[in-house]
């Protein structure tokens, strides 16, 4: 993946596991079946590969953190986890579903993720995916931004690890592989942090590392 961060898989399960728990709708909306194989990709630690799991779906989970992939395997061992770059990934394995929770937005080479994923579904093979969209985490975006390029005199541009596109424009990369679009919604979740302003260290530690920890590197 295009993103270089660093991830912290105990503190995301215990400071930020609103994002797994936030994203069994989207489960509802795979609506996974018994005995179907389906691909989680970019699982993190394996909470909603799990929920997938309880359907009697065979559900194998990927992600491009190591360290990810060591906390969901401890936590379930009954179920295969990978290391995957999502961009570039290939499997021998045919697939009937893929699917992904707030992930694709680490991706910012959506066009060989869609790709990717092209090729590891079945014909009539389904994607169901829930990211990022188009003015995402804006305000914390615009803080980091002013801090970064008024006081450091940083090129954020350069430092943004996240691609948070349009319907449209992610509707057009996937309709050029030959995917057929038939639900796409952009909407509104604002996400309360815990912790008060611990709550947004612990959200930039998690995923503004790219960002923050050149900071970090360059004032030190």
């Amino acid at each position: 993946m295009s993103s270089v961060n660093v991830w912290n898989a105990g503190l995301y399960d215990n400071r930020l596991s609103f994002v797994s728990s936030l994203g069994k709708g989207v489960v509802e909306l795979l609506q996974p079946q018994e005995g179907e194989k389906i691909l989680d990709l970019g699982c993190g630690t394996g909470d909603l590969t799990y929920e997938i799991s309880k359907s009697g779906a065979i559900v194998t989970g990927s992600d491009f953190s190591v360290e990810m992939i060591e906390k969901a395997r401890k936590k379930y061992p009954q179920i295969p986890f990978f290391v995957e770059n999502g961009e570039t990934f290939r499997t021998n394995e045919k697939y009937d579903a893929v699917f992904s929770n707030a992930a694709l937005h680490w991706m910012k080479q959506a066009t060989k993720v869609v790709k990717s994923v092209e090729l590891a579904l079945h014909p009539g093979g389904r994607f169901v995916a829930e990211f990022g969209g188009q003015g995402n985490v804006q305000t914390v975006i615009r803080g980091i931004t002013e801090v970064l390029s008024g006081e450091y005199g940083m090129k954020v541009a350069e430092r943004n690890p996240w691609y948070f596109p349009s319907i449209g424009e992610y509707s057009t990369i996937l309709e050029q592989y030959g995917f057929k679009v038939s639900y796409a919604i952009h909407f509104d979740r604002p996400t309360p942090l815990t912790d008060g302003e611990k709550g947004l260290n612990h959200w930039l530690d998690s995923f503004a590392d790219d960002c923050v920890s050149r900071m970090q590197t360059k004032c030190a």
